[in-house]
């Protein structure tokens, strides 16, 4: 017996394909949802850890910078303290100088010279005083010249003064103190490394 199916099979197709379409999108409309959370989650995590080590270098930052703030000030109070010692040391070296130099004032001063007033400059030292004549300033010159802690005397002007009233000559003289040979010698190898540097 042959048996003709009257039924419409193709529009039944046409549903079960519509289905498989609507379950088929449905499915990977589900699956795109679900990777999009999952790359967001990952995202998310990643920020989150990035953030995290943002926060942390700068809560490092910050501690560095008051680090940095703490070692600036303590070399400022070193420096301060270098400049205040130094400041001591030359004090302290240049302590007994003032008594040798006028020691040593006294033994030079010929008779018939006395001193107005000195000055000192570093090494160097301005007299101001009044002689009877020239030739004491002549003998006060060579005086300084044979000294074992002066040199180097320059004339700087002589003239004529009244004081009460008798003519005297008033000199002014600068002299030198003589520096320790230790202090000549890196004097002189100071020199020639200022000239190189000028030279370059």
């Amino acid at each position: 017996m042959i048996r003709i199916n009257l039924l419409p099979h193709r529009e039944e197709k046409r549903r079960q394909r519509r289905k498989q379409f609507y379950s088929l999108s449905a499915a990977m409309v589900v699956l795109g949802a679900l990777i999009g959370l999952l790359v967001h989650t990952i995202y998310a995590q990643y920020i989150g850890a990035q953030e995290e080590r943002n926060a942390f270098l700068k809560s490092e930052i910050v501690i560095l910078d008051q680090q940095i703030a703490e070692i600036r000030r303590l070399r400022e109070q070193i420096d301060a303290l270098l400049a205040r010692k130094q400041v001591i040391e030359s004090l302290q070296s240049t302590r007994a100088e003032t008594v040798h130099l006028f020691n040593e004032l006294a033994q030079v001063m010929p008779e018939g010279v006395y001193l107005k007033s000195a000055k000192q400059n570093g090494p160097r030292i301005t007299l101001v005083g009044y002689a009877q004549s020239n030739a004491r300033v002549s003998h006060l010159m060579r005086n300084v010249d044979g000294s074992a802690f002066l040199e180097q005397p320059a004339l700087v002007e002589v003239k004529s003064a009244t004081v009460n009233n008798r003519r005297v000559s008033e000199f002014t003289l600068n002299v030198s103190i003589k520096q320790p040979k230790q202090e000549q010698a890196a004097a002189k190898t100071a020199a020639p490394a200022a000239g190189k540097g000028v030279a370059k």
